[in-house]
């Protein structure tokens, strides 16, 4: 893309500005990967009358759209499943939102495991991106023909996200961090795939019997959840909590007492 972008390489750059959302086109991908803006405001800035500029919200409506959303995200992954050829390949980065909201969000992940075959959902750990807190992940699918059967038989979740931390300055993710997903991957021979600690597999009827289809699933603990499983209960720390208070009280009087006899 940087290439592309600086003109290097002797080539035409194939890359157009335009919305890419407004409307269906003609040209089909055999991969597609991207990673589409977060967020539910548009890109598209307006005028008003008052010359001031604001963001606005927008809403496609399009036959070869799933459902109508005002969802960025969601419509660039309607947008993505429109563009891609038979048996082609999709990879894109999608905020957590995507796997769980209801409404439009739930209507497209039941087709989207029906018509395509997702095969695979990598959690990708917080502090790798500019924005804090942002919590995303990489769906890979693939597209297949029409037939009434779904085409999703298992969706294998990879979790870098539990018990991972991460910044961009004093520890970046690098490509060590990533091998293990790889080696786990098998893009050659899904069906030889092994599930370990942080690689589970779960079958069609598992996700689609899910509350609202939602696939925001983890099964690892955080650390820090475990420690808090070994505070002490409520009333214990309640009763900590007044005795101490109560210690500090007497200290108080008792330091009030001094001052008044002083006087």
């Amino acid at each position: 893309m940087n290439l592309y972008l600086h003109g290097i390489g002797g080539t035409e750059s194939p890359t157009t500005t335009d919305d890419s959302l407004r409307g269906a086109t003609k040209d089909r991908y055999d991969i597609v990967l991207t990673n589409p803006p977060f967020g539910n405001r548009s890109s598209i800035t307006i005028a008003t009358d008052g010359s001031k500029q604001n963001n606005t919200a927008s809403t496609y409506e399009r036959e070869d759209f799933w459902a109508t959303t005002s969802n960025k995200q969601f419509n660039f992954l309607q947008h993505i499943k429109t563009i891609l050829k038979t048996d082609g390949r999709g990879a894109v980065v999608l905020p957590d939102n995507v796997l769980f909201e209801r409404g439009a969000g739930e209507t497209i992940r039941r087709q989207l495991l029906k018509q395509f075959d997702v095969h695979t959902l990598l959690r990708l750990p917080t502090g790798i991106f500019y924005a804090q807190g942002v919590k995303a992940n990489v769906l890979f699918f693939d597209k297949r023909p029409a037939r009434e059967e779904p085409w999703t038989r298992k969706l294998w979740i990879y979790d870098l996200r539990t018990n991972k931390r991460f910044t961009l300055k004093t520890n970046p993710l690098s490509d060590s961090d990533l091998q293990d997903f790889i080696n786990v991957y098998n893009p050659e021979n899904r069906e030889a795939r092994v599930e370990t600690e942080r690689f589970r597999v779960f079958n069609y009827d598992q996700l689609i019997e899910r509350e609202h289809v939602n696939l925001d699933i983890f099964w690892l603990k955080e650390d820090s959840l475990e420690d808090a499983a070994d505070l002490p209960t409520p009333d214990v720390l309640v009763a900590e909590i007044t005795e101490n208070l109560e210690a500090a009280l007497a200290q108080f009087q008792s330091i009030q007492a001094e001052l008044d006899n002083n006087e």
